[in-house]
C-alpha cells in the first residue's frame, strides 16, 4: 500500500485590498515542488469579503519512500 506525506502552503495575496497573486512565482515554486516530487491535489482561496480574496491555500501530496 502507497503511503503519501502532505504538505499545505499558504500563498498570501498581496496589494491594499488583496486579491493580487505572481502566478509567475506561484509557477515556479509548484515547478521546483513538483521536481521535489510533490503533487499538486488541492487549492482553495481564503475569502475575506464581497469577493476579496486573502490568498490561496494549496495541498500537495507525495509518495513516502519505505
Amino acid at each position: 500500500m502507497t503511503r503519501f506525506e502532505y504538505k499545505v502552503l499558504d500563498v498570501p495575496a498581496k496589494g491594499f485590498f488583496g486579491g493580487k497573486i505572481n502566478y509567475q512565482e506561484l509557477a515556479d515554486k509548484l515547478n521546483t515542488l513538483g521536481a521535489d516530487g510533490w503533487e499538486l491535489v488541492s487549492s482553495t482561496d481564503t475569502n475575506m469579503y464581497e469577493g476579496a480574496s486573502r490568498g490561496i491555500i494549496l495541498i500537495l501530496k507525495r509518495p513516502i519512500n519505505n
